[in-house]
């Protein structure tokens, strides 16, 4: 582990990772064999999604009774949480293993905790997002907007194979509709069902396959740009504040865990 003021460096085996504890607790780098996959620029590599998970509609949620408003920030909607726009705290980090935290604060209403943890293996990564609450209860998600490369070094482009249970209906506002549909072929930016855990694998022909697996129930798939590829494994779907609340209680936290594989072709 190599860390300054701006980035900690994870290693083991010929992968290496790069966190931004600054810049949202991002992955600014993930190299294995010296091959970047992530794509690169302080918006991209990998952020961590979360108190939310993709599209809050008109930025509103309600707790109970009680209403509350988020920064338009992707009008007129309210996307992908405030974890990626905060400093986040070093907790401990060596070789191979990293942990930090942030605690909420405004614009998001309650007050509690974030955690994430990294552990990184010649072959694969693990990441663990946490989100405790410090007194009242509040609605929540957590996942992550990896972008990987749609070429490595040159080669050919990636593939996505994956099978979804269903597709949630996405209605002109970039929102669910709350249907749920049969998988449509891509390009997509869209939400997918998978009931037996996200499992999705990415393949750059004649050079590396890279599974993306989590025990949550959802991913989102996008690849509508040139340049990359989004497998987001979250806890819920977009808009899920509203439409699906997962309560965040002192007693009882949410965790979502997801693991990457890869292994040379």
């Amino acid at each position: 582990m190599s860390s300054s003021e701006e980035s900690i460096r994870l290693a083991a085996g010929d992968a290496e990772l790069t966190i931004t504890p600054a810049n949202g607790c991002r992955i600014s780098s993930l190299r294995v064999g010296g091959t970047e996959l992530l794509r690169q620029g302080e918006r991209y590599g990998c952020f961590p999604m979360v108190p939310w998970c993709g599209r809050i509609g008109n930025g509103q949620f309600r707790n109970g009774g009680e209403q509350h408003q988020m920064p338009l920030n992707s009008p007129p909607h309210a996307i992908h949480g405030t974890g990626r726009n905060t400093a986040w705290s070093t907790v401990r980090a060596d070789k191979s293993e990293a942990v930090f935290s942030y605690d909420l604060a405004a614009p998001w209403p309650y007050s509690g905790r974030v955690t994430q943890i990294f552990e990184l293996t010649e072959d694969g990564l693990t990441l663990t997002l946490g989100v405790e609450a410090s007194d009242t209860s509040f609605p929540a998600q957590a996942g992550w907007h990896p972008w990987f490369q749609r070429s490595l070094a040159g080669g050919r482009e990636v593939e996505i194979d994956f099978s979804p249970g269903w597709q949630e209906e996405r209605g002109d506002d970039h929102l669910p509709t709350g249907r749920r549909i049969t998988p449509l072929p891509g390009p997509w930016d869209d939400c997918f069902g998978m009931p037996d855990g996200v499992d999705v694998k990415l393949t750059w022909p004649e050079q590396l396959e890279l599974t993306v697996k989590s025990r949550a129930e959802w991913v989102v798939v996008y690849d509508e740009q040139a340049e990359a590829v989004c497998v987001e494994p979250q806890s819920g779907p977009p808009n899920g504040l509203n439409t699906l609340p997962r309560l965040v209680t002192k007693i009882d936290p949410l965790e979502i865990a997801s693991t990457w594989s890869w292994r040379r072709l």
